[in-house]
């Protein structure tokens, strides 16, 4: 158990949370957090973070470019948004973004890549990535 009453997991899925989400994103989000979801916090915390984006195989550029394909697959707008903004932490250029919405063109269907690629774009704008 770490010294704070969290497990090793979760101390080591806040270490990657931080890396790819950026400190400022991650203190927002545990600021905001109240009883109601202290435990969906800390099962993503655990789960995604520690055990996910923690696993050795894949790079972080790599996790990243997955998990863009699948969220804009499913159409999870603020979650894509947030992992666009991620990319400047995971190495993921805009050239990996659009290379994984046009397999989601192909496999997941072009409006659900339209509506990521106008997502993306608004999030690179903001970041200076993109014009």
């Amino acid at each position: 158990m770490a010294e704070n009453g969290k497990n090793e997991r979760y101390e080591k899925g806040m270490l990657t949370r931080r890396q790819v989400l950026g400190d400022s994103y991650v203190d927002r989000a545990v600021a905001n957090t109240t009883p109601f979801d202290t435990d969906f916090q800390t099962f993503i915390t655990e789960g995604a973070w520690g055990s996910l984006w923690s696993r050795p195989h894949f790079s972080k550029r790599e996790r990243s470019i997955v998990t863009l394909a699948l969220l804009a697959a499913l159409g999870h707008e603020e979650e894509f948004a947030m992992h666009v903004n991620a990319t400047q932490n995971t190495g993921a250029t805009a050239q990996d973004i659009l290379e994984a919405l046009m397999h989601v063109a192909v496999y997941a269907g072009v409006p659900s890549a339209n509506s990521a690629i106008k997502i993306a774009k608004r999030e690179l704008q903001k970041l200076g990535v993109q014009k």
